[in-house]
């Protein structure tokens, strides 16, 4: 099923190639809004620029993939509407599974190679100590980073059985978590270090695994050491996302065709 969709987007050439064009300029525009914010100011949250690469490309690079592999699932109330899921319960493969599968962006692709450039520039430009343990934290906020933001829109997909046309709203949540994911937790009031610590934990993906490998403390309520924690803020978020598909296929009747 992959493969077909990965065949059929390379069909069209000059509308593969604008869309990798699209999404590269996507992430560029990225950057390069942190990159102005830190022309005129030296330090934001007890970070310079060359920690914010780190924290950035910590941040676009699990996003990105976790939005080449499940991004899709965003388009799930367009197939309610069309009553394309009703499909998709006649083949014996478990129902998120296919969603899963789906689709696949290859013009992601392009995304994913800013953020892994701006990442390497940010671990060349920093003085970090590659211990083996800084290397297991490296290598397990990665992995943790794109479980988290994957489980973020598979939640959005739950809550779409519900609320069908409010996908502006479960946005909010998943781009929205990557936007904030991209920022230093520490110039969050308590609120919202609350929020995009705990409930919806981005700052697993990025801006604790930062201060740790930097070696900087963090605020009170996200110290440094929380960094390890990011496999039970994965765990967090996937108990809530197959918590809610669970409850939004149960409610789901069909498209009424």
């Amino acid at each position: 099923m992959l493969g077909s969709r990965i065949r059929a987007q390379q069909a069209y050439p000059l509308s593969f190639a604008t869309d990798v064009i699209s999404a590269f300029l996507i992430g560029l525009v990225e950057f390069a809004e942190m990159w102005v914010i830190f022309h005129n100011v030296p330090q934001l949250g007890g970070l310079n620029l060359n920690a914010m690469m780190l924290l950035f490309g910590l941040s676009n690079t699990a996003f990105a993939v976790a939005d080449m592999l499940v991004g899709h699932a965003d388009t799930l109330p367009t197939y309610i509407r069309m009553g394309k899921l009703d499909a998709f319960y006649l083949r014996p493969q478990p129902l998120l599974l296919q969603l899963m599968t789906s689709d696949i962006a290859l013009r992601r692709v392009a995304r994913i190679a800013v953020a892994a450039t701006v990442l390497g520039v940010g671990i060349a430009r920093n003085d970090i100590d590659w211990s083996a343990g800084n290397l297991a934290l490296f290598t397990l906020t990665l992995v943790s980073g794109i479980a988290i933001f994957a489980g973020l829109f598979i939640c959005a997909a739950g809550v779409q059985f519900f609320l069908i046309d409010g996908s502006e709203l479960t946005n909010a949540f998943t781009y929205g978590g990557s936007y904030a994911s991209m920022q230093p937790a520490s110039v969050f009031p308590t609120p919202m270090k609350l929020v995009f610590g705990f409930l919806i934990p981005v700052a697993f993906t990025s801006y604790l695994p930062a201060i740790a490998l930097l070696d900087l403390p963090g605020p009170a309520l996200l110290p440094s050491a929380l960094a390890w924690a990011s496999p039970l803020a994965a765990l967090w978020v996937w108990g809530l996302a197959l918590l809610s598909w669970r409850v939004g296929t149960r409610h789901y009747q069909g498209g009424g065709g």
